[in-house]
């Protein structure tokens, strides 16, 4: 199927947006290729970045850097990710699916092999930069290759599927065992992402896409845009990356860098309102509808911070590493494959709302369970928590993608490209907000948790002095200075109290991200309601019109 001569496109096998590819009938074996290639292409989005967010502290260190300088990593990352499509879009258009990609692959695998030729921190800048670039591509080939798994009835379904099937590469990437990521000094996860670049490079010749239809795209502003939104948002998510370790109020340069980038967005945004042919339809963006999608994916995507940070927080203060978590995870990854069973049974186009609230209520729900953790808690006290919340995941994308193409259908093909920088933005941007804010608001409870405690301990109590008497006890055999071995035991008390105030910090998070999951859950209810009362009253009307 490699040119449209070869085979006679009908129209209903046009594509359904500017630079995706036909939609022709394939044998069995062509659609099992094409889900391969979609799972292949989906892992090779996400599961690097994943192994590199679960394992930061770790391959931070090995390149002699700081937990707060290799968070810029995954700002890097999560910066040009998010602004990839404001070019892959129209590279796809005027270029083709092909050319494109195979720059993109041929990029990201060479900045790899830099990467494990010369491990410093700027190879891993650029390696970052790059993967960001590519696991907007590889996402959106994923969403294509499915298109060609399934007839053209099934064409929402086929949408959910490739849209969703990345989301399952972070707890498979949390299950890879650190004797395999962690080998010759942590190039093993390097390797990992090289090889999934390579397995994504070899199934895009191994089974292509049937082709596009090209046309011109690029207009000379489109340059301008990108470079004052890219600035912008390297600035933006810097400062959501470090602000919580330089701490926001004692790092002078956050601010400014703050300051910096909102010019660079209202310079691009104003450019872009003038423009006959915007890249961004800026007014769109404060439609109503737009405005709601907007908020709800933020608040969404904030509280599933809790996942990615809470818990695993939670659960490493107790000292577990990942090889301990794999189980949770395993029950993260099936429920997530639950999630998209669901989202593809029932997601019609007048119950996405309703889904999407349901979501926030499930959400909420596996956040309220975790408030209730102590310092004993393991990971299989919160299996069924995060599972809901891995449910609550994909249960709440899936929708807001129909809910997004939806609005396109509206509008046209020209507003593809604000939808998915959109969409893309609120995902990517609202995690690692989402983590900032968690972030910081634990470290501020901890404080005070700590000073509430501190108060509360008297060296006069029996209790205190028994605690007190049982560590000097186990200290004996290596220290015979009394004195010294006092201040030991009050050290370790001190640490045994920040470890408990640290654990009621982390409730105080759940209770936080329960009552954001709400607030979503409520306002996606009351969105659904207003807008079945609308279809109510049209269908009344119509039928109350004599024929």
């Amino acid at each position: 199927m490699s040119t449209q001569a070869a085979y006679p496109f009908s129209r209903e096998e046009a594509p359904l947006f500017p630079g995706a590819p036909w939609s022709p009938r394939h044998t069995p074996l062509n659609r099992a290729i094409y889900a391969l290639s979609a799972f292949v292409m989906a892992m090779a989005s996400g599961f690097g970045n994943g192994l590199i967010t679960a394992n930061l502290a770790f391959t931070a260190g090995d390149i002699g850097l700081t937990v707060a300088e290799g968070s810029l990593l995954l700002a890097v990352y999560v910066a040009f990710n998010a602004t990839a499509n404001l070019t892959l879009v129209k590279a796809r258009v005027q270029f083709g699916i092909p050319a494109t990609m195979h720059v993109v692959l041929g990029a990201l695998i060479a900045a790899q092999l830099v990467q494990i030729a010369v491990p410093c921190f700027a190879t891993a800048i650029v390696a970052r930069a790059v993967s960001g670039v590519a696991a907007g591509g590889l996402s959106t080939l994923s969403l294509y290759n499915m298109f060609q798994v399934f007839p053209l009835r099934m064409r929402p379904v086929a949408a959910i599927l490739g849209f969703c099937l990345p989301q399952l590469a972070i707890p498979l990437a949390r299950m890879v065992p650190l004797s395999i990521i962690s080998m010759h000094e942590w190039q093993g996860l390097h390797l990992i992402e090289l090889a999934l670049a390579i397995g994504a490079w070899g199934m895009l010749n191994l089974m292509p896409l049937p082709p596009n239809s090209p046309a011109r795209a690029f207009e000379p502003l489109d340059v301008v845009t990108v470079a004052l939104i890219i600035v912008a948002m390297l600035l933006v998510c810097t400062v959501m990356a470090v602000g919580r370790y330089g701490w926001w109020t004692d790092t002078p340069w956050l601010g400014w860098a703050l300051a910096a980038a909102l010019p660079l967005i209202g310079a691009a945004l104003m450019i872009e309102d003038r423009r006959q042919s915007p890249l961004l339809w800026v007014r769109w963006f404060a439609t109503r509808d737009v405005l709601f999608f907007i908020a709800v994916a933020v608040i969404i995507r904030l509280a599933l911070a809790e996942q990615t940070y809470a818990a695993v927080g939670l659960l490493s203060l107790g000292g577990l590493t990942s090889d301990q978590l794999h189980g949770l995870f395993l029950g993260v990854l099936l429920a997530e494959i639950a999630g998209i069973v669901v989202v593809c049974i029932f997601s019609k186009p007048h119950q996405v709302v309703p889904l999407m609230s349901i979501a926030a209520f499930v959400i909420a729900f596996g956040a309220w369970l975790d408030t209730h953790s102590t310092s004993l808690t393991r990971a299989p006290e919160l299996l069924l928590s995060q599972s809901l919340l891995g449910f609550g995941t994909i249960l709440f994308l899936g929708p807001a993608l129909m809910f997004g193409i939806g609005q396109i259908i509206k509008r046209g093909p020209t507003h593809l490209v604000s939808f998915i920088v959109l969409f893309s933005t609120t995902q990517n941007l609202g995690g690692l907000a989402g983590s900032a804010a968690l972030g910081t608001f634990q470290t501020m409870r901890a404080r005070t948790h700590a000073q509430y405690l501190a108060d509360a301990v008297s060296l006069g109590d029996p209790l205190v002095t028994q605690r007190l008497a049982q560590y000097a006890g186990r200290l004996a055999p290596q220290l015979v200075d009394p004195a010294l071995r006092d201040r030991q035991a009050l050290g370790q008390l001190s640490q045994a109290l920040n470890a408990q105030a640290s654990v009621l910090a982390f409730n105080d998070t759940f209770w936080v991200v329960t009552l954001v999951a709400l607030t979503a859950g409520i306002l996606t209810a009351a969105y659904a309601l207003r807008e079945k009362v609308q279809r109510d009253r049209l269908q009344r009307s119509s039928e109350s019109v004599p024929a």
